[in-house]
């Protein structure tokens, strides 16, 4: 394991990698204000094992990568542009051509905007625990809020989702206060199904606050618009192989969430994952690596030289 830090301009990007560098390339693209460490360790080590060269890395904003602040964001406001950008900067970093790509909510729709933009960088992609380009997720929040119904026929976010927008709104006392609510916050994501055990993600914050050095959660992520929806009918144009993940007990993108954005994607497949939350449980780190890998390993690795 070994680590490094990509310029993007003037942004510095952290990142590590896993498992051995001559296997097939596979980038972990994380959520929303989430650095590399929300990747857990054994799940990584998983995808390594199976076969991967494993790339995390922190976004900008999150863990040891370049940090604006909310000042400087709303002054020079950046956006999925600069996200992508980063993402293939890291590829660049690592010296990888093509990667087989994992976004996870926000990292799901980078991943779309890769497939559609940056084809030629991509293996395979996976997606997982968001929504499809056509599908305007703060609207649909805003609409959850107002018990207004979904307007393009999906599911809108459940109230566990709705809970933890108002739980991470409030002022909270002190570093172990922060540490509770932010366990408390992914009891509420993990769903109603699968066993909780607040000691793991107890331990996966305090690993991630120890990363970046504070207790003080990110929020620029917050800010930035999602792409506009009419890019959504671009999805038809993407010919990477291409796996959408439905986890079953997902607050924030519930079933058929995974397949609206399958049946966007020609050839697209799904693969549901029954107790599964918004949250990688270390319960569900066996069935996931198993889903990833069965569809990363059955695309031909290109070697470019």
């Amino acid at each position: 394991m070994t680590t490094r830090v990509i310029a993007n301009g003037e942004v510095s990007l952290w990142s590590e990698d896993f498992g051995d560098p001559a296997a097939p390339p596979l980038l972990l693209i994380a959520g929303g204000n989430l650095s590399a460490k929300s990747w857990p360790d054994a799940f990584v080590a998983l995808l390594a094992e199976k076969g991967h060269h494993v790339i995390r890395y922190d976004h900008r904003d999150t863990g040891r990568s370049t940090a604006t602040g909310f000042q400087a964001f709303q002054e020079r406001p950046y956006g999925f542009d600069e996200l992508v950008s980063d993402a293939l900067a890291v590829l660049d970093g690592w010296e990888v051509p093509a990667a087989h790509v994992v976004g996870m909510s926000l990292g799901h729709t980078i991943g779309q905007l890769l497939a559609i933009d940056h084809p030629d960088r991509l293996l395979s992609l996976t997606l997982m625990l968001g929504g499809a380009l056509d599908v305007d997720f703060d609207a649909n929040i805003e609409r959850a809020m107002s018990g207004a119904p979904s307007a393009d026929g999906l599911p809108l976010p459940t109230r566990r989702f709705l809970d933890v927008i108002t739980l991470m709104s409030e002022p909270v006392d002190g570093p172990e206060a922060e540490l509770e609510r932010r366990v408390e916050k992914w009891r509420l994501l993990n769903g109603e199904d699968l066993p909780f055990d607040a000691d793991e993600f107890r331990r996966g914050e305090l690993r991630a606050v120890a990363h970046a050095g504070t207790f003080q959660e990110p929020i620029n992520h917050h800010m930035i618009p999602q792409p506009p929806v009419s890019r959504g009918a671009e999805l038809a144009g993407v010919r990477v192989p291409t796996l959408a993940i439905q986890a079953m007990r997902d607050p924030a993108a519930p079933p058929p969430h995974a397949r609206h954005v399958a049946d966007l994607i020609p050839g697209a497949r799904v693969v549901e994952l029954a107790e599964m939350g918004h949250a990688l449980a270390s319960a569900v780190h066996e069935p996931l690596a198993a889903a990833i890998s069965s569809h990363t390993l059955r695309t031909p690795h290109r070697v470019t030289t």
